[in-house]
């Protein structure tokens, strides 16, 4: 990386347009004396967040000529020695003299590329009047070690596929409130998300292309997020953990079972490699292994894990859309719907099943997912499933999740809400949903 060449690039950074993008419900903090840094699997739109964060400052009169903004992968670059740092703020500073004691605004994309990274945002964070916003795939710069590297320097901000929000604002869709119109069409619209999912990439690609792009992201993923990052050397057992865990989204994980399913199939490893491989899904934001609500470690260690997934797409090229149960990913939809906003969740097992507890330690809702519950033995299972934890966990709000209506009476303290509402996150229309079975059901009391 040589300086002349350094000017070339920040001088088209700095005066071309900005891409065009959806916004994404994530908006950074723009005046943090913190370095942000931004995790997540690769092509969840961890560039595009930054791109509308330098809108945003742009937006507030802020000069582009005070944001520096490079991708280190950008082969102009390379290759980038750690002594080379240094000339970016220099040739920088040459460009835009007039702007040399202004306070700067660093956005490094792919920062895991450059070598000895940290030493050099430390410094300047420490030195320099300078926000610093850094982006990587989670396969090179893990949150565990942003805390090492940085040392309290740092604040880290997950980036997720898109929600089923996010979904309808890619999609050009808006929600009109009182509308039947609208609700069909969400409706119509959650069930596009569930089977397309939620990588914006896949979002926006022809349709016919989505599953050529999803396999070769999945094997860009296991051979560089997996084998290369973590010197896997098992790529045979790893290829099989990964179909069995992408393909089966939202159900539980049984690590000692897989064992023996793994080894009558003629594969020889560990009962902990295989517990070493599931743990590198899990840093490498993969999966999430849900643990059972429970403030017994104990419990919580000999019982199976309930695991979801960061985009039940992703299980496509290993088992096709047809094979992988809707209602799980649904389930796995809700789940990813609180896991953005918070991380102490958990599940109940046991004589029944509850999908998801939020707030494992003191539970504030349980919650159970059904696509459909027009079957009485489903609505029976489901509704029973949550008398049974509300009885273990006294005035905690029960809600029921699913596609469909039902006009049969609820008992005491638990809701029934269409899932897109739900997801949307509409307070009224989700307390409109739990009425309305009370109601209907008066009304028919009344006829007979």
């Amino acid at each position: 990386m040589d300086k002349e060449t350094l000017k070339y690039v920040l001088a088209y950074n700095t005066t071309r347009t900005l891409p065009a993008g959806t916004p994404r419900t994530l908006q950074l903090p723009l005046q943090v004396r913190k370095t942000i840094t931004l995790v997540g699997i690769r092509r969840s739109g961890k560039t595009y967040v930054l791109y509308e964060t330098m809108r945003r400052l742009e937006a507030q009169g802020i000069d582009r000529r005070r944001m520096i903004y490079l991708n280190f992968e950008d082969d102009r670059l390379l290759p980038i020695r750690a002594r080379e740092l240094d000339l970016i703020l220099r040739a920088h500073e040459e460009l835009y003299p007039d702007f040399a004691r202004e306070k700067k605004y660093l956005f490094f994309d792919e920062v895991q590329g450059v070598p000895e990274w940290a030493a050099f945002i430390r410094r300047v964070h420490d030195t320099d009047s300078a926000h610093i916003f850094l982006t990587g795939s989670s396969s090179h710069l893990l949150s565990r070690e942003i805390a090492t590297s940085l040392r309290g320097r740092s604040i880290s901000f997950e980036v997720f596929p898109l929600s089923f929000g996010e979904f309808l604002a890619f999609r050009g869709i808006s929600h009109e409130p009182y509308s039947r119109r609208s609700e069909s069409r969400m409706a119509a619209a959650l069930s596009e998300y569930l089977a397309t999912g939620g990588l914006p990439e896949i979002v926006l690609a022809d349709p016919e292309l989505r599953p050529r792009i999803l396999r070769e992201y999945v094997d860009l993923v296991f051979y560089k997020d997996l084998l290369e990052r973590y010197r896997l050397t098992n790529p045979q057992a790893l290829r099989l953990l990964l179909k069995h865990c992408l393909g089966q989204p939202a159900s539980l994980l049984n690590v000692h079972k897989l064992y023996h399913d793994f080894r009558s199939q003629g594969l020889a490893l560990s009962k902990d490699t295989l517990y070493h491989y599931v743990a590198c899904l899990e840093e490498s934001y993969l999966v999430f292994p849900l643990p059972i609500a429970d403030r017994s470690i104990r419990r919580q260690a000999i019982n199976p894990k309930k695991l979801h997934i960061v985009d039940w797409a992703l299980g496509y090229p290993f088992a096709p859309e047809t094979r992988i149960d809707a209602g799980r990913r649904l389930e796995n939809a809700v789940f990813l719907h609180w896991r953005r906003r918070r991380e102490d969740l958990g599940y109940l097992g046991g004589e029944r099943e509850v999908d998801l507890v939020v707030g494992a330690d003191r539970p504030e809702a349980l919650i159970n997912v059904a696509l459909s519950v027009t079957a009485q033995a489903t609505w029976e299972r489901e509704i029973a499933a949550l008398a049974w934890a509300a009885a273990r966990r006294p005035g905690t709000p029960c809600v029921l999740i699913t596609q469909d209506h039902s006009s049969r009476p609820l008992p005491p303290g638990v809701q029934v809400v269409e899932a897109w509402a739900y997801l949307l996150g509409l307070p009224e229309l989700r307390s409109r949903a739990a009425r309305a079975p009370d109601r209907r059901s008066a009304r028919h009391r009344k006829r007979s």
